[in-house]
């Protein structure tokens, strides 16, 4: 009885002892399972940066969701601004017509330096105004441009077909000896730029504040300013063929200064010369108006060639030694014109005087 109870309490102190440990086992587990492991993997750089990146946004300045581009510098300023050339895209005209593009000015006659026994040099002025001359100041646009004559003049210096010369401070260098730039013309033509004066709309928007600010003013050139041009030709009698030959040497427009309170003309002086045998190619494309007949229009190159326009002489090498112009030693505008005509009758005479009856 004895050895029974001894073995009854043995193993209950054993299945105590077991239910310990299991039961220590179990907290011992749901400890480690709640308790954070000592040793975890580091964190990615990229997740430390994004992790402090609001940090640092937070310190830095705002940035623009739209991107600031930068202002483009200013153009260059064209002394010379002209409308831009259209052209037609159906065609314009109810019949087939040649186009002008095609033609070609005929060469000239040569001239031998022997044959030529009587040379002149004559300069003689157009006035656009007269009625003669309308056609210089004809302000409709074709496919050429506008058909002003000084529009295509500078046309065709803007293009490089042709080289426009100095005339000088006052106009006295006729002989093509230095090239222009457009700024050049531009300035001999309409003036430099002058900085002024101007209110401030952006800082001052009601003009209460009197704000001002600086800004270059610069005049545009008007076409219908320029209502007179100069001709230098030359006059030779050739002995071979029995003939007087008329060249034209060279253009040049003519500047007016007119006061603006008193319209009182202050002078008159060429703006640049262009060499006219350069010049050929270029007026044989532009058409001339004719009021009289629309349908039969010749090229500017055919109307200088016939001389289809009215002008009066202003200087001449004819009895000429200090190389004046008839306005240096005349005061009178009518004297001025019977002078001029006079040399043209010198010039008729001489060939007239060759010949007997």
């Amino acid at each position: 009885m004895k050895t029974l109870t001894a073995r009854y309490a043995l193993l209950l102190l054993s299945l105590t002892t077991a239910a310990t440990t299991l039961d220590a086992q179990t907290v011992r587990n749901k400890t480690t399972a709640t308790r954070k492991p000592t040793t975890t993997a580091k964190k990615p750089t990229a997740q430390k940066t994004s992790t402090k990146a609001p940090t640092t946004n937070l310190a830095a300045k705002p940035v623009d969701t739209v991107p600031v581009v930068a202002a483009a510098p200013e153009p260059p300023r064209d002394p010379l601004k002209m409308d831009t050339i259209k052209r037609t895209r159906r065609a314009e005209s109810s019949i087939d017509r040649n186009p002008l593009r095609e033609r070609t000015p005929l060469a000239y006659e040569h001239i031998r330096e022997d044959d030529a026994v009587y040379r002149q040099f004559v300069w003689r002025e157009i006035d656009v105004r007269e009625k003669m001359n309308q056609s210089f100041r004809y302000k409709a646009d074709e496919d050429n441009g506008n058909q002003r004559f000084i529009n295509i003049l500078l046309t065709a210096i803007k293009k490089g077909d042709i080289t426009a010369f100095s005339a000088g401070i006052a106009g006295e260098d006729d002989r093509l000896t230095t090239p222009m730039t457009l700024k050049e013309i531009g300035e001999k033509l309409v003036g430099k730029c002058k900085t002024d004066q101007i209110p401030n709309w952006a800082k001052d928007p009601d003009g209460s504040k009197g704000i001002m600010k600086d800004t270059l003013m610069c005049p545009e050139f008007n076409p219908d300013d320029i209502v007179k041009y100069m001709v230098k030709e030359e006059w030779i009698f050739d002995k071979e063929s029995s003939r007087m030959y008329v060249r034209i040497l060279g253009i040049s427009p003519v500047k007016v200064t007119v006061d603006a309170n008193t319209n009182v003309v202050l002078g008159e002086s060429p703006v640049f010369w262009v060499y006219y045998p350069d010049l050929r190619p270029t007026l044989s494309s532009h058409e001339v108006y004719n009021g009289k007949n629309f349908g039969a229009r010749m090229s500017w190159e055919e109307l200088f060639e016939s001389r289809f326009f009215a002008s009066s002489i202003v200087k001449s090498t004819m009895e000429n030694p200090y190389d004046q112009y008839i306005r240096q030693y005349i005061n009178d505008p009518i004297l001025r014109l019977l002078e001029g005509e006079g040399m043209k009758e010198k010039i008729f005479n001489y060939e007239q005087n060759l010949w007997s009856y």
